[in-house]
């Protein structure tokens, strides 16, 4: 018969553990002793013991936490599916060709700070196993991985599991001989910053500048470090439901091309898609770019130079001959920047990378200090571009964004700075790239003219950043408003069968609206008939989309009927994938139908 035993404390203000103990042998003898300041969990051979202001464990056993942002993730737990969890076992590492070897190493030493850094920033897993038949600590390591390994690896929703319930899933994959000594340790600050902030986001999956001076404050308080704070959002923001869809769809294309050793041009329109997805959704961009530095660093190797890069190769040469960096060179250099970014093109910053490089060495061997002031030129110039290609994306595709006047300012100056290369290049390189992006919804185009008018006008003296700042608001509370009403419209539609073909049967429809939005204090007036009728209007296009033209796509690949239907009903394009992603996952269609679809898309 097994048994378990518990134990549950605070080693110091900050780190809580919780200790388990299942086994057979367990209901024979203790499993823990204090000693000073020092508590001590052991069985013959392996112990763990937890000081004030760290963990020493021997003998078997290791560690394991669940993946999130800043755990470092080898390729080839990456590039396999159904992998949530790190494992490391003492003495086992990769070699310099990727494969797993274990030494006689059997201990390790470690402070707090350092778990939760190098480790999941809340908690983390210690183990030992007792019982085992092998006698060397190597041999029983490998009997470890073989019996715990892809368990331990596999078990989703780590952190949300019952630590009895933990340790009798691994007891059930080992001998009956076998005890199972399992501690968890968990900073109560990291814990407690994560709680709120899920709370608050998950309310509106969005933070708000005063929601977020909030957290900021809290982090404060709880003496969180900025690098731990943010490691805490991305992994709450990437836990929700709507986003880890979109990572894991990312994921799931990089890893195609990762095993085939390519890109091909259906692949590249989907991860390009669903990067534009991930900025609507103000997925943080270090999630995509952490995947692309992983698994396309690979692929990127076979495939041939763009012309771009190879532009800007040249002229990065030229710097090397002396010939000097002139305006006509920098407008090339950007519109080549501009094209990798566009591309999700990391090879770019690659070769900035090595041609820094590269001048470092000269500068040393004795090339004149211009050299470095010219590449300087450069990066700084791609650094505005950066910036404020971002901080336009924003504005433009992301819902409930507002700018604030410094955002404007800093847009403001950048703008003058890229004139100076030459009139007009800062709409080329910004607006006119973004314009032609079909998932720019009716919104964020009206915002984008609203910036590029509000900027011009600026510039001219006729207006200020005060009242460009204004009319941005405003859209923004036009969209936040039109999708309030679209969801109460499509929800009194759906639950209470009201109908709304008809004009008495619309004006029923809007009175009820305005009264349950007035009783709830979202609208202080009643609503503009013109703002009702454009919600009408687009769930009627939503009905024939769903019920006449998406069959008929869908039995006869009709791609030219979906194009002209995204081309010309003026839905959102993001609006009108969602609307198919749940008309498959409702009709159990098979999503690579959907992706075949989308790819034959413009």
């Amino acid at each position: 018969m097994n048994t378990e035993l518990r134990l549950h404390g605070q080693i110091n203000d900050k780190i809580e553990y919780f200790a388990t103990a299942a086994g057979c042998r367990t209901a024979h003898h203790h499993f823990f002793q204090m000693v000073d300041q020092n508590l001590r969990f052991f069985a013959p051979g392996s112990e763990l013991i937890l000081s004030p202001n760290g963990l020493r464990q021997t003998g078997t056993g290791g560690t394991f936490c669940e993946y999130m942002f800043g755990v470092d993730q080898p390729v080839s737990d990456l590039s396999k599916e159904g992998i949530f969890n790190r494992l490391m076992l003492l003495g086992a590492g990769y070699n310099q060709s990727g494969q797993l070897e274990i030494n006689e190493q059997n201990h390790t030493e470690q402070n707090y700070e350092d778990i939760f850094l190098k480790g999941h920033a809340i908690n983390n897993y210690f183990f030992f196993i007792n019982g085992l038949t092998e006698t060397t600590h190597r041999q029983r390591q490998k009997q470890i991985l073989r019996y715990l390994g892809k368990t331990l690896k596999r078990i989703p929703n780590l952190n949300r599991q019952d630590d009895s319930h933990l340790a009798e899933l691994l007891l059930a994959q080992l001998p009956e001989s076998c005890t199972v000594y399992l501690l968890r340790l968990s900073d109560i600050s990291h814990r407690h910053f994560q709680q709120e902030f899920q709370t608050l986001y998950y309310r509106d999956r969005s933070i708000s500048q005063n929601t977020h001076l909030v957290l900021q404050d809290l982090a404060d308080n709880l003496g969180l470090v900025p690098y731990q704070r943010e490691r805490v959002r991305i992994d709450v923001m990437y836990q929700h439901r709507d986003n880890y869809r979109i990572i894991d769809d990312y994921k799931k294309v990089l890893v195609e091309c990762y095993q085939q050793g390519d890109i091909n041009r259906q692949q590249h329109a989907r991860l390009t898609r669903l990067k534009a997805l991930a900025l609507r959704n103000e997925i943080p961009a270090v999630l995509l770019s952490t995947l692309d530095e992983k698994l396309k660093a690979e692929v990127r190797s076979v495939i041939y130079e763009p012309e771009y890069t190879a532009i800007a190769r040249d002229i990065l040469h030229d710097l090397l001959l002396r010939k000097g960096i002139g305006r006509r060179d920098m407008i090339q250099l950007l519109f080549a920047k501009q094209h990798a970014r566009r591309n999700h093109d990391h090879s770019f910053e690659k070769l900035l990378l090595e041609t820094g490089q590269l001048f470092d060495e000269q500068i040393r061997e004795g090339a004149p200090l211009s050299l470095l002031e010219d590449f300087s030129y450069i990066i700084t110039f791609f650094d505005r571009y950066d910036s404020t290609s971002t901080n336009i994306s924003q504005i433009a595709f992301m819902e409930s964004y507002r700018p604030t006047d410094e955002l404007l300012r800093s847009l403001l100056d950048s703008r003058q700075e890229f004139s100076k290369l030459v009139k007009g290049l800062f709409d080329k390189l910004f607006f006119e790239d973004i314009i032609m992006n079909h998932y720019l919804g009716r919104f964020g185009r009206q915002k984008l003219i609203c910036l590029k008018k509000g900027l011009e006008e600026i510039a001219a003296g006729v207006s200020t950043v005060k009242r460009l700042t204004a009319e941005l608001k405003m859209i923004d509370g036009k969209e936040k408003l039109h999708n309030i009403v679209l969801n109460h419209a499509k929800d009194h539609i759906r639950s209470r069968y009201s109908r709304y073909n008809t004009k008495a049967e619309q004006d029923e429809l809007c009175r009820e609206i305005n009264e349950e939005l007035l009783v709830r204090g979202i609208i202080s007036i009643t609503l503009d008939p013109g703002l009702f009728q454009t919600v009408i209007h687009d769930i009627k296009k939503e009905a024939i989309y769903l019920r006449q033209l998406l069959p008929e796509i869908i039995a006869n690949n009709d791609f030219e009927l979906r194009n002209d239907f995204l081309a010309n009903s003026g839905l959102d394009h993001f609006y009108i994938e969602e609307l198919e992603r749940e008309y498959f996952t409702l009709n159990q269609l098979e999503t690579e139908h959907l992706q075949q679809l989308r790819s034959g898309a413009f």
